[in-house]
């Protein structure tokens, strides 16, 4: 199950990447954006629940699927293309075996362990 989970979400990264790329964004900003969203784990300097819910809250699909609409809405095609970075960036991370982190520690997701 987890490595069908793992094709899939590459699957959603090169869909990503795909559109971005059909969207017109230029590669330095993809390369500038694409581990910003990882800033989020600072979290963790006030402890496990807060860093599971800081990592969490950006690394949801709610994050860029929301952000996509309201860039499409409002015209604003850069709104857009963060928004796929941050699709990219979940795809990619999922595709690797990062997933939502638990309370527990940074380690465990809703994937599983990671590294065990």
């Amino acid at each position: 199950m987890k490595q069908l989970l793992r094709i899939e979400h590459a699957a959603l990264a090169a869909a990503a990447l795909y559109a971005y790329h059909l969207s017109g964004g230029g590669w330095w900003l993809f390369l500038l954006l694409v581990l910003v969203p990882d800033l989020s784990m600072l979290g963790y300097l006030a402890g496990p629940r807060v860093g599971a819910w800081c990592y969490n809250a950006v690394h949801s699909w709610l994050a860029p699927v929301l952000l996509y609409l309201l860039g499409i809405a409002a015209g604003q095609p850069l709104m857009a293309q963060i928004a796929l970075v941050l699709a990219a960036h979940i795809a990619i991370d999922r595709a690797l075996g990062y997933g939502l982190k638990r309370e527990s520690g940074f380690k465990d997701t809703h994937l599983g362990r990671i590294g065990g």
